[in-house]
This record gives C-alpha cells, sequence and structure tokens, in this order.
C-alpha cells in the first residue's frame, strides 16, 4: 500500500497546517482522517468570518462555530467574527459565554451590517483574562459590578454606543492600558481619556471636548476630526497648549479633517511653553484662508525642534489667502528647522500664504533631502513649478520632487 505522507506528517507539521487553514477548510479537512478529527477542536487562534457561510443548507454558520468553539479541547488564545450578514444574537451570546471561561485574551467583533447593533452580554464584562479587544457595531452597557478589564492593553472600538460615564469608567478601569482606537462612536460628546501607559491613541469623528490626563507616554496620537460644521467657543486658554501639554513625549502626529481648528481656540503664543522634543513626525491638514489655523500651525513647527518630516494636506485651494496672515518668509527668517529631511505637501495652489509657506521652508532647513509637492489642480501647475524653481534652499542637497495632478 502506497505510503500516507500526509497522515504520517509529525503532529506538530499538522497542527501548523490547521491552524492556517480557514475555519470551514479546516472543519472539512479534519473528517479526511481519523486523526485528525480532532484538530480543529485544538485550535487556539479562531476566525469566524463570511467565508464561513455555506452553500449547503445543511451546513450552517451556527453549525460551524458550534463544531469548533462549544467542542473545543484546551485554550482559545483569540477569536475574531467579522460578519456582514446578520446573526441572532442567542447564538452570539452563547459563544461569548463559553468564551468568557476559557480565559479568552483577544477578541475581536466586528459586526458590518449597519442597521443591527448588537447589544453586548453581560458575561463579556467578567472576562478579565483579556489583553485586546476590539469591537464594531455594538452596544456597551457594563453591569454595575463590572470593575474594568485588569489586564487589557489594547482596546478598539469603532460605532460602539455607550453612555459618557460608561466611556470614562472604561478607560480609567483599565489600568494596563496601551493602545486605544476611538472611531465614529455615539453616546458620549467628551473624549475624556485618563490612561497614564497609553502609548498610542487614535480617534476620529465629531466631539465638543478632548480631554487628555496622565497620558505622560503617548508616543504616538493620529486624529481625524470629521465634523467641520461644529464650532467651538472662544476661550483665553489655548486649545493647543492644553493638548501638547498632556503630550510631552510625542513623537508622531497625525492631525486630519477640521481638528486643528479645534487646536486654534484661544490665545495662540508664538511658542509653546513645555516644546515637543521628541516630534519626528507630523502630519496635518492646513486651511490656509483661516489666519489661526496657520498662526497654530506656525507656533507647533517653532515648537517642534526635532521634528525630522512633515506632510501637509492644504485645503482651501482656489481661494485667495487671507491678508492678515504674515508671510512664512518674515515670520521665520531667523528660525532654523535643524533636523527637517523630508517633506510632502499636497493640494496645493498658487496662492501667496502657500507659496510663502514652501518658500520658508527651503530656506529654514539645512538638512532638507527631498520636498514632494503635488499641486491641486492642472491650473496651479505652471505658475508652481515656475515658483519653485526660483526659490532659494539652505540646502544644497534638497531635492524638489514635482508631482502632477
Amino acid at each position: 500500500m502506497e505510503l500516507d505522507r500526509i497522515s504520517n506528517l509529525p503532529s506538530d507539521a499538522i497542527d501548523r497546517i490547521f491552524s492556517c487553514l480557514p475555519i470551514k477548510e479546516a472543519v472539512k479537512t479534519s473528517v479526511l482522517s481519523s486523526k485528525w478529527s480532532y484538530k480543529t477542536a485544538l485550535l487556539t487562534h479562531l476566525v469566524f468570518d463570511n467565508q464561513c457561510f455555506s452553500t449547503q443548507k445543511h451546513i450552517t454558520f451556527q453549525n460551524i462555530v458550534d463544531q469548533v468553539l462549544l467542542l473545543h479541547i484546551g485554550p482559545i488564545h483569540s477569536l475574531r467574527f467579522s460578519l456582514i450578514r446578520p446573526l441572532a444574537a442567542a447564538a452570539l451570546d452563547r459563544w461569548i459565554l463559553h468564551l468568557s471561561r476559557n480565559s479568552i485574551k483577544e477578541l475581536i467583533l466586528e459586526f458590518w451590517e449597519i442597521d443591527v447593533c448588537y447589544n453586548l452580554p453581560s458575561c463579556l464584562f467578567s472576562c478579565q483574562d483579556l489583553v485586546c479587544l476590539e469591537i464594531r457595531n455594538c452596544l456597551l452597557k457594563p453591569p454595575p459590578t463590572f470593575k474594568g478589564f485588569r489586564s487589557l492593553k489594547s482596546l478598539s472600538i469603532g460605532m460602539v454606543t455607550m453612555a459618557q460615564g460608561v466611556f470614562d469608567n472604561l478607560i480609567v478601569s483599565c489600568p494596563l492600558l496601551e493602545r486605544l482606537i476611538v472611531s465614529l462612536c455615539d453616546g458620549f460628546t467628551h473624549l475624556n481619556v485618563d490612561a497614564p501607559n497609553l502609548q498610542y491613541f487614535a480617534f476620529g469623528g465629531s466631539f465638543e471636548t478632548v480631554n487628555l490626563e496622565n497620558t505622560l507616554n503617548l508616543v504616538e496620537v493620529d486624529i481625524d476630526f470629521c465634523d467641520e460644521d461644529l464650532r467651538w467657543v472662544s476661550h483665553s486658554s489655548s486649545h493647543l497648549v492644553k493638548f501638547l501639554d498632556r503630550l510631552p513625549c510625542i513623537q508622531r502626529l497625525t492631525i486630519q479633517s477640521s481638528f486643528l481648528e479645534y487646536l486654534a481656540v484661544g490665545a495662540l503664543p508664538q511658542k509653546l511653553p513645555q516644546p515637543c522634543l521628541y516630534l519626528r513626525f507630523l502630519s496635518i491638514t492646513i486651511d490656509f484662508r483661516h489666519l489661526n489655523e496657520v498662526l497654530t500651525v506656525q507656533c507647533l513647527l517653532r515648537s517642534s525642534p526635532a521634528l525630522q518630516v512633515l506632510e501637509v494636506l492644504a485645503s482651501g485651494y482656489g481661494m485667495a489667502a487671507v491678508q492678515e496672515v504674515k508671510s512664512w518668509f518674515d515670520d521665520n527668517q531667523n528660525f532654523q528647522f535643524s533636523q527637517l529631511k523630508r517633506v510632502k505637501i499636497t493640494g496645493l495652489s498658487d496662492s501667496k500664504t502657500q507659496l510663502d509657506f514652501i518658500r520658508s521652508l527651503l530656506l529654514t532647513s539645512p538638512v532638507l533631502e527631498r520636498m514632494t509637492v503635488n499641486p491641486s489642480s492642472v491650473n496651479a501647475c505652471s505658475k508652481l513649478v515656475k515658483e519653485l524653481l526660483q526659490f532659494r534652499r539652505a540646502s544644497a542637497h534638497a531635492e524638489i520632487i514635482y508631482l502632477g495632478p
């Protein structure tokens, strides 16, 4: 009889093969050999997605999950539900209850059916071994006995509905939290983050205020503030100073959409009281028509002596720049960006303010290696090329790369 090489592979090799298969294929493969019948019950990393839906009526998604999950032997380190189709909440509740008794460490619940919001069961909040939790399109309402996730280091919530107090308590009750992503959530309007071990923070959506407390270890922040119709009441204190005062170790900062408008509220100093000594990467969206936004960026750049990479998305193109904005050439002629090496500017028009911005960077960046310029339209091309060729450069090695629209 011909040797069955696959069946006689070492056990660890077969385990590796099963771990690389989609769940539905692993279930099918397990019936090919009596030696493999229990393999899916030993998988430690499980993914249930839309590939698990079968065209055969007698094999349902629930059948597959039940066979793998409820008959599982040993630990489950991570599990991911990523579904477009709606699923019965009772079945999900039962599976999460099983996981809560299995010391699950990584749990991802992604439900892409927009009209259906899954109400997370109370048993989820007893998963005290969780290190990573990602939930999307869910209603989060912990039981009164919930005291936080003691081991959680990474939390991502997208399109999640919860009350203001629930969000505040959730963040402060996860003492080991290092990574936090908040995107398009509902039910709370103030983004209050109190997390002493937080290193990465990304948020998108609309909030009335952004308050950071005990975030001295944050090194990377990514912001996409998408509500451009929201207007903030002006205060004497600077939002920019207050925000960056909580980020003394920031190394990478991305500011998209209208968050710069939020930072521009209040009295702006020439430089920040506490400079961003470690900020090396800055990506920012600027509306050059607005005086306060230009001055806010000016203050931020002057306070970032270690900046190496600058990316700018220029909005408001095709419109005349405000006359009150002083040119960057006049304001920054005595300031040097001593470590700035790469600059990328997208969406440029031929407005004077934007051209002065480029000219100032070229004159004050002695180690600049490359500046990439991408104009907003064909009409801006010819004048931009002509102007750029005439600008003097502090760096003899500075290369300007022009990308046409």
